[in-house]
């Protein structure tokens, strides 16, 4: 006869193996438990803001369509434009096949025109010279895809971004280094001045070779987090490392 403690014994003993042999079961029919995924450090998708420094660009490209009108006069030659924000290896995002090859060969000012509030276009139009080019749509194709739910939340957020680092001793440094060089260290330290200490690290220069030596033509500062401010967004992107580490910023007038 069977005693109530061996009977104890076998429903413990059964209970202990039983979710060894439910997912043994799992297993076999193909079930894959979900995995839980970690937000990245800082939470948040990680990005690139690329910002672009006309007096710079035009000193090394000055035959491009986009220097055309340039002029040391003009604002533009005194503060940063906004060249594109995006994730990393992330590019059109629910594009489909025919306008992404039409946004990475065609002419980008027959690419669908991009609904933005009449305050926006006005800002987007000065903070971006290249958008009469057509630049403004391309990049809400191959990037703003990637980043935004519409091209004006793309690109409200970015001029945000754009005005906030305008508005800092960076800007100023670049402006009083016209026509003269201007090194990373240098540029490292004003973000630090202006957006907390280690901003520089997350900031490269971007430099393109001529016969005079090396042009500052813009920079890249890492993001990440979705913080309203650009200094908390800076704080919670990785250090990065630039291979340009000084170029003149091509003609200008201080200030």
């Amino acid at each position: 006869m069977t005693t109530n403690a061996a009977l104890t014994f076998k429903a413990v003993l059964f209970l202990a193996v039983l979710p060894l042999l439910l997912a043994c079961l799992a297993l076999a029919a193909g079930f894959r438990p979900a995995v839980a995924q970690t937000a990245p450090a800082g939470g948040g998708a990680r990005e690139v803001l690329s910002l672009g420094w006309q007096a710079g660009y035009c000193a090394a490209r000055p035959k491009s369509r986009g220097c055309a009108d340039f002029s040391v006069d003009a604002p533009a030659a005194r503060q940063f434009s906004l060249l594109s924000r995006f994730q990393l290896r992330k590019s059109y995002c629910g594009v489909e096949a025919g306008l992404k090859q039409q946004a990475r060969k065609g002419k980008w000012t027959e690419l669908p025109d991009i609904v933005l509030a009449s305050g926006t276009k006005v800002r987007l139009m000065a903070a971006m010279p290249a958008a009469r080019l057509g630049l403004d749509r391309q990049q809400w194709l191959r990037s703003g895809s990637c980043v935004a739910a519409s091209p004006e939340v793309y690109y409200s957020r970015s001029l945000d971004l754009l005005d906030a680092l305008n508005a800092s001793p960076v800007r100023a440094l670049f402006a009083q280094k016209a026509g003269a060089a201007i090194t990373l260290a240098e540029v490292r330290a004003a973000f630090d001045a202006a957006f907390g200490a280690g901003a520089g690290e997350r900031v490269r220069l971007i430099c393109r070779k001529t016969d005079g030596g090396p042009v500052v033509t813009g920079l890249t500062i890492g993001l990440a987090g979705d913080a309203p401010t650009l200094a908390d967004r800076i704080a919670a992107a990785s250090p990065t490392k630039s291979r340009c580490t000084e170029g003149a910023t091509g003609a200008g007038q201080a200030g």
